[in-house]
């Protein structure tokens, strides 16, 4: 510490990027813990209403939390202009924890009395208070999808940012990873033989892994208390001395001072309209969302267990195989982390798009051949690896340092929305898409994973190594051609 105003703390840096991606695990948990509960509350609410709660309403019910996910990406540029990144990023850490308790006992708000901690029957009324706490939980997620990157890239000195940033999509994955754990312990300490367990799950096994989710909400919003607010945040609102003082510590004392007067040259013009740098560059961020989304990797993500119980597993092999899943995906967001700022952006993501078209063409054979087993198994795999080393972290690297300073964070904000909303319109058409044909879904998959390779080839800069104000002048020079 005694000499961290002359090289910068490398110390502080992680540390206050650590934090920041609680919210990228947050993100992963939020979004997958459906994945355990879904069987089980598609039973729980058909048993009260019967025919009423059809195929598609159990894909709209299991889906709604993207409905906040759409809201949390539209406010998230306003919440973060107003409030701070930091700021935003508590607000969000308070929808969580509200979500998790609300869904896991969404009786309590038709019992004002002490009966609410008693579980009800399933009712109409019920079906949409649970609707609308996984909203409040999604708005939780859209906000922290858009911020907890963007306050990451605001803070990471340039050499490094995509490796910090690409660490938001490991703590995302990790999430995913945790909760598939904790819902295969919950689902196993319920009973002791599947039908139990099958009857446990529909009375109090999907509630207990919602409610897990409110122990790391809670962390992060204590958590957050502890960090300082962007430095780009700070100079916006002309806190210029606290901004020199975070960067000094981040950077040493000479590099503060160059940051700091890029960052204030680049923010002079701070009201410019969305398009100020051209329609180009929102196209691009919107369709990196689109593509991240529309090869359907959270249809694999959210249903993993019915898939593998497709494919012929048990209940518990399913959800085993889902953690293995998940290992898997661990392992190939590391590869992305370390290979993000040496090969650059556009390599990894047509490498991965490569690979998820070769697994999701050889899914969509197996099963039009009606073939199911260690076969699917390892193509799915293949297909979630590529995905994990590409479009997974890569995605949210380039969205949140492609657009110039003067307009990041309603540029950010569009992407971000235009994300949630086609990640909506994929899962919840899929349980429909499946009663039609399901290798048939799988080959429309892998038809947007070879477009998603041609958008960026012909699209898409190469951003590695760039500062972020040096984002201006590339769209600056692209509105001239």
């Amino acid at each position: 510490m005694s000499n961290y105003k002359e090289t910068g703390s490398k110390a502080y840096l992680y540390g206050i990027c650590a934090v920041a991606v609680i919210g990228g695990l947050l993100f992963g948990y939020d979004t997958a813990v459906i994945s355990g509960a879904e069987q089980a509350l598609q039973k729980f609410f058909a048993s009260g209403l019967g025919d009423f709660y059809s195929t598609g309403l159990h894909g709209f019910v299991t889906s709604s939390a993207l409905i906040g996910c759409i809201i949390g990406g539209l406010i998230s540029g306003i919440m973060a202009t107003r409030l701070g990144r930091r700021n935003a990023l508590i607000f969000a850490s308070v929808l969580f924890f509200l979500s998790a308790l609300g869904s896991y006992m969404p009786e309590f708000l038709f019992r004002p009395n002490f009966e609410f901690f008693q579980p009800g029957e399933a009712t109409k009324s019920l079906m949409w208070a649970f609707i609308l706490y996984r909203i409040l939980g999604g708005i939780g997620v859209g906000m922290a999808s858009a911020i907890c990157p963007m306050y990451i890239a605001e803070v990471a000195p340039a050499q490094i940012r995509g490796t910090l940033v690409s660490c938001n999509q490991f703590a995302i994955i990790f999430g995913q990873l945790v909760v598939y754990a904790i819902n295969a312990l919950i689902r196993s300490g319920l009973a002791d033989t599947p039908e139990l367990i099958q009857a446990a799950m529909v009375n109090i096994g999907w509630r207990r892994m919602f409610v897990s989710e409110a122990f790391p909400a809670g962390a992060f919003g204590l958590l957050l208390l502890l960090v300082p607010k962007t430095p780009r945040y700070l100079v916006m609102r002309g806190n210029t001395q606290k901004a020199m003082a975070v960067l000094t510590r981040i950077n040493g004392e000479g590099r503060a001072q160059e940051i700091l007067q890029e960052i204030k040259e680049t923010l002079v013009e701070k009201k410019e309209s969305l398009f100020s740098y051209g329609v180009l560059v929102i196209v691009v961020g919107v369709l990196l969302s689109f593509f991240q989304q529309a090869v359907g990797i959270n249809v694999v993500l959210y249903y993993a267990p019915r898939i593998f119980q497709n494919m012929g597993s048990s209940g518990d092999a399913a959800m085993l195989q889902t953690v293995v899943m998940g290992v898997v995906n661990i392992l190939f967001t590391v590869v992305a982390i370390l290979t993000v700022d040496k090969w650059g952006r556009k390599p990894l993501l047509i490498v991965g798009s490569i690979g998820m078209a070769i697994g999701m063409i050889a899914l969509s054979i197996l099963s039009f051949c009606d073939v199911i087993g260690v076969a699917a198994l390892i193509f799915i795999i293949i297909y979630t690896a590529s995905f994990m080393m590409s479009w997974g972290p890569i995605c949210w690297v380039l969205i949140s340092e492609i657009f110039p300073n003067s307009i990041r964070g309603n540029a950010v904000a569009v992407a971000v929305a235009a994300q949630w909303i086609s990640n909506y319109a994929i899962s919840s058409t899929f349980p429909s898409l499946c009663e039609w044909s399901i290798g048939g879904t799988y080959l429309i998959y892998a038809g947007f994973s070879i477009l998603s390779a041609l958008f960026v080839l012909k699209m898409v800069p190469e951003t590695k190594g760039k500062t972020l104000e040096e984002m201006s002048a590339l769209w600056r020079n692209r509105m001239k051609k």
